[in-house]
C-alpha cells in the first residue's frame, strides 16, 4: 500500500469535500433525475406500455417535453444541501481515519478505511434525508402532471405544514441503510485505487488528473453497486402518499417483490451507473484540487 498523505486534517476535508460535492451535482444531476423518474414511475395498466421504456426513453421524453431545465429540476435542494453534506461527509471520513490512528504517521488498513467511510455516511444523513425527500418529490411531479410545489422552499414548507419535521425527514432510516455501507465502499475503493495507481516511490498526492478521475469514477460505481436497492426503496417511500406504507420500508419491499420481482430493486441501474462515473470523478477531482489549494494557502490548518 502506498503511503497515505499525512497528517490527516478533518477540517481541510470539510472545505475540500464541500467543493467536490458541488462539482458532483453539476455533472450528475440530469441522470439523477432520470434515475428517480424510472424508480418511481407508476405501474402501467394491463395492456398499456410503461411511462418510460428505459433510460434513453426517459431522457428523451424529459428533454423534449421540458427542455434542459427538466433534467435539472429539483437541483436547488441538492445544491443548497450538497456543500455542507459533502463537507460533513469528507469531514467524517477524515475524522474516522484520525480516530483510528495511534500516531500521526500510521497508515490505515482497508478495513479501517471502510469503517471511516461508514462513519461519514452517518454524519451526512441528517443533512441528506430532507434534501433527498424534496429532490425526489420535485423530480417526479412533472412526470405526473401535478404541479403541487413551486420549488424547493415551497416543498419544504408544505411538508412541514402537513406533517411537521417528521414529514421533512421521511425516509431517514432508508437513507442510513443506503449511505452507511455505500460510503464505506466509496472511500475504501477510492483509497485502494489511488494506492494501486501510484507509481513505486511516489506519493498518492502526486497522482495525475486522469488517474484521479479514474479512481473517483470507479469509486462511484462501487458505491452505487451497494446503494441501489435501498435507494429504490427510499425513492418509493419518500414519494408515496402519507399512510401508504405504515410499516415503513418493509411494506415497500414486500410490495415491490410481490408486484415486480427482485429485479425491481435495481430500477434505474443504467442511469445510476452512467451517472456514477463522471459525477464522482468530478467530485474527487474537485476535492483533490481544493485540498491542494488549502495545503498551499493554509498548511497549518
Amino acid at each position: 500500500m502506498a503511503k497515505q498523505p499525512q497528517p490527516i486534517s478533518p477540517l481541510k476535508n470539510f472545505f475540500a469535500g464541500g467543493f467536490g460535492g458541488v462539482c458532483l451535482v453539476f455533472v450528475g444531476h440530469p441522470l439523477d433525475t432520470i434515475k428517480v423518474r424510472l424508480q418511481t414511475q407508476p405501474k402501467p395498466q394491463p395492456g398499456q406500455p410503461p411511462l418510460y421504456s428505459g433510460t434513453l426513453d426517459c431522457f428523451r421524453k424529459t428533454l423534449f417535453g421540458e427542455g434542459i431545465r427538466g433534467l435539472y429540476r429539483g437541483m436547488a435542494a441538492p445544491i443548497v444541501g450538497v456543500t455542507p453534506m459533502f463537507a460533513v461527509c469528507f469531514f467524517g471520513f477524515g475524522l474516522g481515519k484520525r480516530l483510528q490512528q495511534t500516531k500521526p504517521d500510521d497508515v490505515l488498513t482497508y478495513p479501517q478505511l471502510f469503517a471511516a467511510g461508514m462513519l461519514s455516511g452517518v454524519f451526512t444523513t441528517v443533512i441528506m434525508a430532507p434534501g433527498e425527500r424534496i429532490k425526489c418529490l420535485l423530480q417526479i411531479q412533472a412526470a405526473t402532471g401535478e404541479a403541487k410545489y413551486s420549488g424547493s422552499l415551497d416543498c419544504a414548507k408544505q411538508l412541514y405544514r402537513e406533517a411537521g419535521i417528521r414529514g421533512v425527514y421521511k425516509g431517514t432510516v432508508l437513507t442510513l441503510m443506503r449511505d452507511v455501507p455505500a460510503s464505506g465502499m466509496y472511500f475504501m475503493t477510492y483509497e485502494w485505487l489511488k494506492n494501486i495507481l501510484t507509481p513505486e516511490g511516489k506519493s498518492v498526492s502526486d497522482l495525475s488528473v486522469p488517474r484521479i478521475l479514474f479512481a473517483g469514477g470507479l469509486a462511484g460505481i462501487f458505491n452505487w453497486a451497494v446503494a441501489i436497492p435501498p435507494d429504490v426503496l427510499k425513492s418509493r417511500f419518500q414519494t408515496a402518499p402519507a399512510g401508504k406504507y405504515p410499516n415503513g420500508f418493509r411494506d415497500v419491499l414486500r410490495e415491490l417483490i410481490r408486484e415486480e420481482g427482485v429485479a425491481s430493486l435495481y430500477k434505474g441501474f443504467t442511469a445510476v451507473m452512467i451517472r456514477a462515473f463522471p459525477a464522482n470523478a468530478a467530485c474527487f477531482l474537485g476535492f483533490e484540487v481544493a485540498m491542494k489549494f488549502l495545503n498551499w494557502v493554509a498548511p497549518g490548518l
